[in-house]
């Protein structure tokens, strides 16, 4: 099975994605989150606006994601990685937040709220997140001994797998 072919099927099966950003002290930060994916591989999830995470995207936009089957045994794990800038979708993005919320509420099944509720400026926003460079792990022996790599995909080539 080839890296674009696995990349798809944890993007495509892994519900929840990890995000990791900086607190204005330069503490790392590291959330899961619910998240579904649009045509454009833009990552969506809802959050409360005074969570860690999010009062980080607000200064620092700069987030990497990890999309990864945790059930997996040791040695066995695969995930995808994902260097990333976030932003909260604001009040005058009603178009993008319907959209963003659809996309979230078509992967779930449910909605736990409605996209007016976004639009209206409450205190939780759809965030979106946009890949700059995705990864996947490989596995391989040095000297004999096992080591853990990461083999960059193009998006491009990984946005047509997803399509298919």
């Amino acid at each position: 099975m080839s890296a674009y072919e696995r990349a798809k099927i944890i993007i495509e099966t892994i519900q929840y994605m990890t995000i990791a950003t900086v607190c204005e002290d330069g503490t790392p930060w590291n959330s899961p989150v619910a998240t579904a994916y649009d045509e454009d591989l833009n990552f969506y999830w809802k959050s409360w606006t005074e969570n860690q995470h999010s009062r980080n995207i607000c200064n620092n936009k700069n987030i990497f994601i990890v999309i990864y089957d945790s059930r997996a045994k040791a040695g066995e794990g695969e995930g995808v990685y994902i260097k990333a800038h976030a932003i909260p979708l604001l009040e005058d993005e009603e178009q993008e937040i319907i959209k963003a919320y659809n996309v979230l509420k078509n992967r779930s099944g449910y909605a736990s709220s409605s996209p007016e509720e976004f639009v209206s400026g409450v205190p939780r926003r759809i965030y979106k997140a946009v890949p700059e460079k995705i990864w996947v792990n490989d596995g391989g022996t040095k000297n004999g001994s096992f080591i853990d790599v990461r083999n960059e995909l193009s998006l491009e080539n990984l946005k047509k797998q997803l399509k298919s």
